[in-house]
């Protein structure tokens, strides 16, 4: 009795898992390393430039789970883009109202962009379209 293969990542979801994997180490050097060597240089506290979050732990899943591609894959990258989207989008508002050009808040503009960017490539990916619904490799 064999197990069931699964066809391969195409190459598009494998860029884009692969984009989502360089995001986030790029998250964990600007939003964890760059702040703690920096205040650490300083002598001030380690934690004074951090913005805790958990994103890059949830990018590297769904880019995990777009190349091994498990049950789940579509729910999760329609889900996690349409809440990254969402969040993204209001917290750009609230910036752009008042914007803080600092170094702090330029790495983390940019790097929202670039996620922003990401996550609306995924949704136009993997969002179920009726028509091509058979099409589609998810």
């Amino acid at each position: 009795m064999s197990l069931p293969t699964r066809q391969p990542a195409s190459a598009w979801f494998s860029f884009l898992a692969h984009a989502l994997f360089i995001l986030a180490a790029w998250t964990l050097f600007i939003k964890y390393l760059f702040p703690i060597g920096y205040a650490l240089f300083y002598g001030e506290p380690w934690t004074r430039y951090i913005y805790w979050d958990l994103w890059p732990l949830a990018h590297v899943w769904l880019g995990w789970a777009l190349l091994v591609r498990p049950r789940y894959t579509r729910a999760l990258a329609v889900g996690m883009s349409v809440i990254e989207i969402l969040i993204i989008c209001t917290l750009f508002g609230r910036f752009l109202a008042d914007p803080e050009w600092s170094i702090w808040r330029t790495n983390w503009f940019v790097n929202k962009v670039f996620v922003l960017t990401c996550f609306v490539l995924v949704l136009a990916t993997t969002v179920p379209i009726q028509k091509n619904l058979k099409e589609r490799p998810l």
